[in-house]
């Protein structure tokens, strides 16, 4: 089974030019967009958002990216009319720039492992 997982960004623009901590009053957080990945390899949702967790969250001071959904493949492409050109184009875009993890191929998750 295959599951799109998808993970929400957030930007501390307090960061760039303050310390950016909460503490201080210097945090400015703008939601940001994420990633979105094809877990393959396993069977249930709630292991491919905690696989996604396990080697994609970030946690900056500046920069935080968490898992905030997952649906099946066929729930994903169940939301596209595919009789619409637009939707057709955006599909073939999204599909582009997913990324594909599988946690039965290291070699597909490990630039992940290096931040």
């Amino acid at each position: 089974m295959k599951f799109i997982v998808t993970t929400q960004g957030l930007e501390n623009y307090g960061a760039h030019c303050e310390d950016g901590k909460f503490s201080s009053g210097n945090h400015y957080w703008k939601f940001k967009s994420g990633t979105d990945y094809i877990v393959s390899g396993l069977e249930r949702p709630q292991d491919a958002m905690a696989f996604v967790a396990a080697i994609g969250i970030d946690n900056g001071i500046g920069w935080k990216e968490f898992p905030s959904e997952v649906v099946t493949e066929d729930e994903w492409e169940a939301q596209w009319d595919l009789t619409d050109e637009f939707d057709r184009e955006h599909r073939e875009f999204k599909l582009s720039i997913m990324v594909k993890v599988d946690p039965r191929d290291p070699e597909t998750y490990r630039k992940f492992l290096a931040k």
